[in-house]
Parts: structure tokens; C-alpha cells; sequence
């Protein structure tokens, strides 16, 4: 059960990674960190994907719902043209290429554009569109896109995973604790990404893929939840927290489209400091009655 006692408890016995310093992030005019919550929206390419409202079936319809989220309150869109679902069809580099680029000519000098990719040619197409974020879900070919990154002068979510892509479908490592292994696994991939000259970085717990041995709802949920309620403990990091905001169908049924708003809580005194996400308008109702309101 989450209760004031139970968050007060984890505050306390993690009380110096909580206060621990990040350096604000700076993508154009967007500002992510702990004092500048963002909001990134999701706009898929992929007939595939799970969340059927945020599918665009065509160039034209995912230019629309690109400004649509813009205009309900998203700094970033994160587009992708590949269903991370499980067992859903690959699509090559230049099929990506092509759902891709037209779309990121037309909206990047509107709102910041994020591509979500594992294939440096798309990567490379991409950035010279117009992309200022690489949400890097593959590890394949991680040093030369972050080369390529760098040379664009492109910030990068560095999105956990320990497989060539978050496709393929793997085991998690259930830790009792997550944040030790989370710490263990960010650390040396931030050093080698300032190494090879990216300036603006971000991680992704994972929470958002899926995988083998969590297939079950509620342990999922369950996990998930726990995992976004103490993402604080990784700011000895020093960089900004993404985290996709879960659906939980099982949990929500019917409501399924409230779910998003209510991991936002969770995610936000946990943490979170860019929210991907479908549901862009209600993420932003929450995060400003979150800024707006006190209970002191």
C-alpha cells in the first residue's frame, strides 16, 4: 500500500541521494530538472503500438497530432516509427527513415523533436531533419550514435537495457533493491558518452519495455511503481530522470487512460523529471496542480 508513512520512510533512509545536486538541462528553450519538470509526448509511426490514440497513420495526421500535443502542453515529442511491443513486426532503417524525416522537417523549428531509435542511418537522417534529442533504445551500435549525437550537439536518453535492443525480449533482474543495480548500470555509460563529447544527458530506468519475466500485470505494475517512487536515489547521477508513465489496464480497466496521471504523481515525488507520455494534457493538469497546490 502507498501511504505517507511509507514515502516518508524511503525519504529518510535516502535523505542525502534526495538532496544530492543535478545541473538543469537545456535542449533550445526547454528546461529539465528537479525545479523545471518537462513534459515529452509520444507520437507513434507504427501501427503496432499498444496505445492506439497516440498511432498516426499518415504524414499529414502525425504533423496534426505532433502541433496537437504541442499546443496541450508538450516541450518535446518523442517520435517513433518501431513497436517496442513484444513480437511486433521490425521495420528497417530506411522504412524509418522514410515515416520519420518528412515529419521532423515540418515540426522541428516548432517544438523540440526526439527520435527513438537503435539504428545509426536513422539516427543520422534524423539529426540532419532537425532532431535535438536521441532516445537511444539499443545498445547494437551505442558508440556511434553517440558520436553522432555529439557531432549535432543532440542531448541523449540513455534508456536502460543490456540488449542489442529493447525488442528482444529479456529476462529483468528483480532486485529486492533496484537503485544499486540502476547506479551500477548508468555510471559508466554516462562517463563513456561525455567521453565521446554528448553535453546533454539523460536516463531512462526502462520502465516503459517489456519483459520476459514481468508479463504478469499487477508484478509489473507493482514494480514499475516502486522503481518510479524512488528514481531520486539515482541523482548522485547528476542528470535528469525520464520515465515513461504506465498504463495498467488490469488496475484501471475502463479508465485505463487516467492511469498515465496517476503514476505522474507517484513519478514526480519520486523523482521524474522529463514524463513521456500519451496523454499529454492530463500530465500537464497534474504537474501544475502539483506546482500550484502545498500541504504545509
Amino acid at each position: 500500500m502507498i501511504s505517507l508513512a511509507s514515502l516518508w520512510t524511503l525519504y529518510d533512509e535516502h535523505r542525502a541521494a534526495f538532496e544530492h545536486p543535478i545541473a538543469e538541462l537545456r535542449i533550445r528553450d526547454v528546461r529539465i530538472g528537479p525545479e523545471s519538470p518537462a513534459i515529452m509526448g509520444t507520437l507513434n509511426l507504427s501501427r503496432d503500438s499498444a496505445y492506439r490514440e497516440s498511432i498516426a497513420t499518415s504524414t499529414a495526421t502525425a504533423i496534426r497530432k505532433a502541433r496537437v500535443q504541442a499546443a496541450q502542453g508538450a516541450q518535446i515529442i518523442d517520435i517513433g516509427a518501431e513497436s517496442s511491443n513484444a513480437g511486433t513486426a521490425r521495420v528497417s532503417a530506411g522504412e524509418q527513415i522514410d515515416l520519420m524525416a518528412p515529419v521532423i522537417e515540418a515540426v522541428a523549428e516548432e517544438v523540440v523533436v526526439s527520435v527513438e531509435t537503435y539504428e545509426p542511418k536513422v539516427v543520422a537522417a534524423c539529426l540532419e531533419a532537425g532532431a535535438r534529442v536521441l532516445n537511444l533504445t539499443g545498445r547494437a551500435h551505442e558508440d556511434e550514435m553517440l558520436a553522432l549525437a555529439a557531432e549535432h550537439d543532440a542531448a541523449v536518453i540513455l534508456c536502460f537495457g543490456e540488449a542489442e535492443n529493447v525488442r528482444e525480449i529479456s529476462d529483468l533482474r528483480l532486485e529486492a533493491d533496484a537503485a544499486p543495480y540502476l547506479l551500477d548500470h548508468f555510471g559508466p555509460r554516462l562517463e563513456h558518452a561525455r567521453a565521446l563529447g554528448v553535453r546533454g544527458l539523460l536516463i531512462d530506468p526502462g520502465m516503459g519495455f517489456f519483459y520476459g519475466n514481468l508479463e504478469d500485470p499487477m508484478p509489473r505494475a507493482r514494480h514499475q511503481a516502486k522503481v518510479l517512487a524512488q528514481c531520486f536515489r539515482l541523482r548522485p547521477l547528476g542528470v535528469p530522470v525520464c520515465n515513461a508513465m504506465p498504463h495498467a489496464f488490469d488496475l484501471f480497466e475502463e479508465e485505463f487512460r487516467t492511469a498515465e496521471g496517476f503514476f505522474t504523481v507517484l513519478a514526480s515525488l519520486g523523482g521524474t523529471h522529463l514524463f513521456r507520455t500519451h496523454e499529454v494534457p492530463r500530465i500537464r493538469a497534474v504537474l501544475d496542480s502539483m506546482r500550484e497546490l502545498t500541504i504545509t
